[in-house]
């Protein structure tokens, strides 16, 4: 699951009127990655100083008048998973059965300090804790008063656990520090299993402890109260126990108390609404204001198509897109300074807001490019199953840079060098050509559109043909005929191999492969190239390898220092294509990857000068985090955005640490669940699970969240999404953003969304049952 900072604690009120005071002891901060299938975060004593022995992982004893509730964890044999429970007992009682389990002959009046000493010396006995006190934590509320108790309880771990993070939580900015709090608030609620204790509390409707992430003290605080309020006025019970009162916890210097966090509270710091505001604050901080009342924004990723569009990205911004994403694995500078000016004077001109995020390549390793193809476009009807044309294939017709209208969704895209000529065309006109095949061809306009700067038209084409950058367009008249022009930027043809299942890959270090070799070589079998010398040097037979984020996968048969040789175990029934800058994933390699690459300090200069967020990718550990924010303040960028990219096991494990080392920075702050490489990293069972954890740290911890990857991806590329793409979207609504990619019909893609997302708001939601009336006369 996760790794989590947890505190072991001994809270105990012995009845002697020498040691009234309650005291919590911090025994060990540990990493620990929970075993188990168990969905909370589970705490481990250190085997030197394990309480009861080995088998009590966390104890604390909270007081309520005669009775005493003891709270503990045990942990079985073979890392499995512990059991954890609540037991009342009377103080006489608890406190003998505790010396005695520890065989020791300590008495009551003894000190809780020799206490705490004695018991840590207890380990020879691993039976000490016996099945009689083993209650788990299913046992039926017998009253309001104890479900207050263990609600008391839980209130004094959550804050003996703040006390104990006390350094870590001084070192984030002050912006962060309410949002650090909550994240260790909410921590402390994981080491817990409280699942009874949620049942308990929701059957008789008064809080639901899976709703209260944001806000976790402020929330079992005024539970607390409310139970209180109901105790007192049932039971007439005059004295109340003070959950604010002082704890003191000895971490290895003194005393600290913990009546700090309990003034916080009361001065409204970390109130529900106060906690409320941060979370919208983060998200305005990263993202901008919400677009026309709609709380999620959307963010769309574009390349050099967006500039080869003089409409494109107003179009995007019109639609609803409010966040363009710009991925520096791909193009060069040139081209994201052209695409950012386009999006600012855009942005201006609309009137609307829209920032802008640079995704650093990082350490991730990719395919090869291969050699351009030739520049020749097909254009092809649709045709049934005899071969017979049933509808005509749709091509846009302007000049070059003006694309199709946001409504059309034509199957192929051309473009002319002579605009005058072109601007005489009529609906009716039939455009002839000769193909690079020299067959004729002919482009009949159908529709004729005003765009910007001239016309643009959609022409229907009857029969398969295949043009090139060149290929003559004319009008024939009674005499002779009338040239409108050339063709151009035909692009060219996307060069790939096709794989199948059982087909031997040969992965190649060359970096020069041409296209007569994509076929294969003398023995058959395809080849691509990879110039990361961390794949060749990392990887052995038997590794599990998986190419464009798991659509085809294999087995290593073999690996030199030059090739590696690839068994397909995984592709469509067709085959698979596998083209240029495809990602590549070793999934259960121990491959050692930098932080921040050449290439990333680089481009780290262009992000900082010309944009609002840095998305930093493949984040493994603190001292990625460290690293990046050493680059940033030696560049003096304090109000640049990060975005950290989870796409790797080690960072999902260790999300809630990253965060609070990026909150050492008052830069906003943003989490991308990168769920392409997520999923083939960590196994496809796993993604929904990881997803909805890391949304319940970030939701924890204020920081706003980016949904991405592949949504909407039918729509996207085809126009027209399926089922459960939308039910994906609503899903994502619970983060502050949802990224689409590009593709052909991404205009549609962002309308869709925006549609979907307003519909859904708050502010327009409204209720679509009526009010149901019943007959005076219902038929039997």
């Amino acid at each position: 699951m996760l790794q989590t900072l947890s505190p072991h604690l001994v809270n105990s009120q012995c009845s002697s009127p020498n040691h009234g005071v309650r005291r919590v002891y911090p025994l060990d901060l540990t990493p620990r990655r929970p075993s188990g299938q168990h969905s909370f975060l589970t705490c481990r004593l250190p085997s030197r100083s394990a309480i009861f022995g080995k088998c009590l992982r966390h104890l604390f004893v909270k007081p309520e008048g005669k009775a005493n509730y003891l709270a503990y964890a045990t942990q079985h044999e073979h890392d499995e998973p512990e059991r954890s429970g609540w037991k009342q007992y009377a103080e006489d009682e608890m406190l003998n059965s505790i010396f005695q389990s520890s065989g020791s002959d300590i008495g009551l009046e003894d000190s809780v300090a020799e206490f705490v000493d004695v018991a840590s010396n207890s380990e020879e006995d691993p039976n000490c804790l016996s099945s009689t006190r083993q209650v788990v934590m299913g046992q039926p509320v017998n009253s309001q008063g104890n479900l207050l108790d263990k609600l008391k309880a839980v209130h004094l771990h959550i804050l003996a656990m703040e006390q104990w993070n006390a350094s870590r939580l001084k070192m984030c900015h002050r912006n962060y520090l309410m949002s650090a709090s909550n994240l260790i608030h909410y921590l402390a609620l994981r080491c817990l299993d409280v699942q009874q204790l949620k049942e308990d509390l929701s059957s008789i409707g008064l809080l639901n402890l899976e709703m209260i992430n944001p806000y976790v003290l402020s929330s079992i605080t005024a539970g607390i109260r409310i139970l209180e309020n109901l105790t007192s006025n049932s039971a007439n019970i005059k004295q109340k126990d003070q959950t604010t009162a002082e704890i003191n916890v000895l971490d290895g210097r003194g005393r600290i108390c913990a009546q700090e966090t309990s003034d916080l509270e009361n001065k409204g710091v970390f109130t529900i609404n106060t906690m409320r505001e941060k979370v919208s604050y983060n998200a305005k901080s990263l993202f901008g204001p919400p677009m026309n009342g709609r709380p999620t924004h959307i963010m769309v990723t574009v390349g050099k198509e967006a500039i080869q569009s003089d409409t494109l990205i107003s179009d995007l911004l019109k639609a609803g897109a409010n966040v363009i994403r710009i991925n520096c694995a791909h193009d060069d500078p040139s081209i994201w300074s052209e695409i950012i000016r386009r999006v600012k004077n855009s942005s201006q001109m609309l009137e609307k807001s829209c920032r802008i995020l640079m995704d650093l390549a990082g350490p991730k390793i990719r395919t090869g490019l291969l050699k351009a193809g030739p520049k020749v476009m097909k254009i092809s009807p649709k045709k049934d199953y005899k071969g017979d044309v049933v509808l005509p294939a749709q091509v846009w017709l302007s000049y070059a840079g003006c694309n199709p209208p946001p409504h059309t969704s034509p199957d192929a895209v051309l473009f002319l060098d002579d605009q005058q000529h072109l601007d005489k065309l009529e609906v009716g006109n039939i455009l002839r050509f000769s193909d690079v095949k020299d067959k004729k061809g002919t482009l009949k306009i159908s529709q004729k559109f005003s765009v910007f700067g001239g016309s643009g038209y959609m022409a229907e084409c009857s029969r398969t043909a295949y043009v090139e950058t060149g290929t003559e367009l004319y009008v024939r008249g009674k005499k002779s005929k009338f040239v409108l022009g050339q063709l151009v930027d035909v692009p060219s043809v996307e060069q790939f191999v096709r794989l199948k299942v059982g087909d031997l890959l040969i992965i190649s270090r060359d970096p020069c492969l041409s296209s007569d070799k994509l076929s294969g070589n003398a023995t058959g079998s395809p080849r691509i190239t990879c110039s990361s010398g961390r794949l060749f040097d990392s990887v052995k037979p038997g590794d599990p390898i998986a190419f464009d984020d798991g659509k085809i996968c294999g087995v290593i048969q073999g690996a030199s220092v030059s090739e590696i040789i690839v068994s397909i175990t995984h592709a469509g029934p067709k085959g698979s294509k596998l083209g240029s800058e495809k990602s590549i994933n070793i999934p259960k390699s121990k491959m050692q990857f930098e932080g921040l690459t050449s290439k990333d300090l680089v481009d780290l200069e262009f992000v900082g000068a010309n944009a609002d967020m840095v998305g930093v990718s493949f984040i493994r550990d603190v001292r990625d985090i460290v690293t990046v924010q050493h680059e940033l303040e030696k560049r003096n960028l304090r109000k640049l955005g990060i975005v950290l990219k989870i796409e790797t096991q080690s960072g999902f494990e260790k999300l809630p640490l990253l965060l609070l080392q990026a909150m050492h920075l008052q830069n906003p702050l943003g989490v991308m669940i990168a769920r392409g490489d997520l999923a083939v990293e960590c196994g496809w069972e796993r993604l929904a699970d990881m997803q909805e954890e890391i949304l319940s740290i970030c939701n924890a911890a204020h920081i706003p969240v980016i949904w991405a990857t592949q949504v909407l991806e039918s729509l996207v590329k085809s126009g027209l999404p399926t089922r459960a793409e939308i039910t994906d979207v609503a899903n994502g609504m619970r983060a502050c953003c949802i990224m689409l990619n590009k593709g052909k019909c991404i205009l549609e893609a962002v309308s869709t969304l925006d549609s979907i997302l307003h519909n859904s708001s708050k502010k327009n939601t409204k209720a679509e049952l009526k009010p149901l009336v019943l007959s005076n006369h219902l038929n039997p």
